[in-house]
């Protein structure tokens, strides 16, 4: 349910730049979703097309880019892609790891008339 006040702030986000520019609408919103935050783009997309009635955003598209969950090892200096949340580096064997992607959540670009 967490979907419903991202969506609020994409929304503001994007209404706030339109009105920045003094657009007239807000024909698209370009999303990137990090594999980590959970957030599902369908529940995002449903929530947008409700919440946008009666703004210039109304009838508003969403494009979501999902971000892969992607580490590197301190040990050996190699990136790999996390799966089923196994932080373990497949080269090395290594346990010294940190998140290089998967935890991105922002509004990247809109599309304005």
């Amino acid at each position: 349910m967490h979907e419903l006040s991202i969506t609020e702030s994409v929304l503001n986000i994007a209404l706030g730049e339109a009105q920045k520019h003094n657009a007239r609408r807000v024909t698209l919103i370009r999303l990137k979703v990090g594999e980590l935050t959970q957030v599902d783009p369908s529940c995002v997309e449903f929530y947008l097309e409700v919440m946008a009635k009666g703004t210039i955003a109304e009838g508003v598209s969403l494009a979501a880019e999902r971000v892969p969950l992607r580490a590197r090892c301190a040990d050996c200096d190699q990136e790999f892609a996390v799966v089923q949340l196994a932080f373990t580096c497949p080269h090395c064997g290594g346990t010294d790891t940190r998140i290089v992607s998967g935890r991105e959540l922002y509004v990247d670009s809109i599309e304005i008339e």
